[in-house]
């Protein structure tokens, strides 16, 4: 009974020419987002690659110099794109793409594809997730809205109650019929993504991006189908399609517009970020003062200054064997590198919060839920941004405090001196490996916990209402 009522249900959607219309339209968005997704990943990626090679080839092709000179000269680290990317491009647009990397600084990573695009970028950028979070929903409740109340309203509820099919049976096969049509449009556009992940020339291909595509295409699943039962659900509960469309499209404004932007406003107020400006004044100062306003940077140098005497054996520093001032150099940078992780932890740690909190609300809207774990599995969320930047200061540590010891190995009066060129072809460049999906595991649990319980949930507590209801 309930594959006759789906088989039903989805013929008569296909000869629906409301639902041709909109699905072609829907399906015609899919295709193009993946498209351009496509395009713009390989473009940015190109890029990124050609820049990276350019500014590592710089690094290693300097002059003879000495090598606090180099640590000045410094780098760059582009941040790649992941495969995913293509079809969620989550935060990458607004969290930038280059940092410089130098000594004494820990800098932001800059150069956001936002600050060189129009306003309109704040409306949302034309990617599949935008398409599958926002408009299908949309498709579903024009789609559904008229899932019993149409039967009601044309009395051909009685007719099927008669011949023996239940209220549950009714709705079950409802969701399949329906379920199928959802399928219809969005299976071609995934398909083609999938395509062109893995045989496209740009794309590493590899099991974690396979097993990462696997459960993106499992999360919309679960996501699309709650919305059609909810959109039955409210269907079978209301007296007329008008009140049901009207009711769906409250929701969805609600879940999809209004609950993101305030949550996202609610936690800006709850946990207040620094601003730039503020963060630097402030390492600053605790790199002059001391953390805390102790162990005053004079103080930490004659400290230094008198332990290195005492080490090697002498009564000044024109008698060191090594250059005093590359162990103050390398002092300072461990210092000042502390100072900016413990600044730069803290930024995230509120910005953590803040997602966090956004995170949290997806047990009360499945949009906030769908979203972190899209981005999550694209790769393209503020862990794996954070990530990156942990990876590029890391680098940045290690190269300077390398070229910090090349310096105290040349002995006194290291200044007038200089090491071969070919010295620098030696150190290594930064190379960036993004994280495996099992890094990315923890974050996934609670949204894909939310989408889970909504679907339970909602299927249990809709199919008693169903039975429970008089639609006759």
């Amino acid at each position: 009974m309930i594959q006759s009522i789906a088989q039903k249900e989805f013929v008569s959607t296909l000869r629906d020419k409301r639902f041709l219309v909109l699905s072609m339209l829907m399906l015609a968005l899919l295709l193009a987002a993946t498209l351009v997704g496509r395009a713009s990943y390989r473009t940015l990626q190109q890029e990124r690659q050609l820049a990276q090679q350019t500014v590592n080839d710089q690094f290693r092709n300097q002059p003879n110099r000495h090598p606090h000179r180099v640590a000045h000269y410094g780098s760059f680290a582009f941040r790649p794109k992941s495969g995913l990317s293509l079809l969620d491009a989550g935060v990458d647009s607004y969290t930038g793409t280059t940092v410089y990397l130098e000594a004494h600084q820990q800098n932001s990573v800059n150069f956001s594809q936002s600050q060189q695009s129009g306003s309109l970028i704040r409306f949302g950028e034309l990617t599949v997730a935008f398409v599958l979070q926002m408009l299908v929903p949309l498709l579903i409740v024009f789609l559904c809205f008229g899932a019993f109340t149409q039967e009601r309203e044309t009395g051909t509820l009685k007719l099927l109650l008669s011949q023996g099919a239940t209220l549950r049976q009714l709705a079950w096969g409802k969701i399949q019929g329906y379920s199928r049509a959802v399928a219809l449009v969005v299976l071609p556009a995934l398909a083609l993504a999938a395509t062109l992940l893995f045989t496209g020339e740009a794309f590493a291909s590899t099991a974690d991006l396979l097993l990462r595509l696997g459960l993106f295409v499992l999360g919309y699943a679960v996501y699309f189908f709650l919305i059609i039962v909810g959109t039955v659900v409210v269907s079978a509960r209301q007296a007329s399609s008008r009140a049901a469309l009207v009711t769906l499209l409250g929701l969805w404004s609600l879940g999809c517009i209004i609950m993101p932007k305030a949550t996202a406003n609610l936690g800006a107020t709850l946990y207040p970020a620094v601003t730039k400006a503020q963060m630097d004044a402030a390492v600053h100062d605790e790199a002059q003062h001391g953390i805390n306003g102790h162990d005053p940077q004079d103080q930490r140098v004659e400290a230094l200054k008198a332990a290195t005497l005492r080490k090697y054996g002498v009564d000044s520093v024109q008698h060191l064997p090594v250059s005093f001032a590359g162990i103050q150099m390398a002092a300072a940078e461990e210092y000042s590198a502390k100072v900016y992780q413990q600044h730069f932890a803290a930024l995230n740690a509120t910005y953590e919060r803040q997602n966090r909190l956004s995170d949290w609300l997806g047990l009360l809207n499945p949009y906030q839920a769908i979203r972190p774990l899209s981005m999550t599995l694209a790769g393209s969320d503020f862990a794996h941004y954070v990530h990156f930047q942990q990876a590029a200061e890391k680098y940045r540590y290690h190269l300077v405090q390398r070229l910090n010891g090349l310096q105290t190995g040349m002995g006194y009066g290291d200044k007038e001196r200089k090491l071969d060129a070919s010295t620098w072809k030696q150190l290594p460049v930064f190379t960036y490996q993004a994280p495996p999906l099992g890094w990315a595991g923890p974050r996934l649990l609670l949204p894909a916990a939310a989408l889970l319980l909504w679907a339970v949930a909602l299927t249990w507590l809709g199919m008693r209402l169903i039975s429970t209801s008089r639609l006759v």
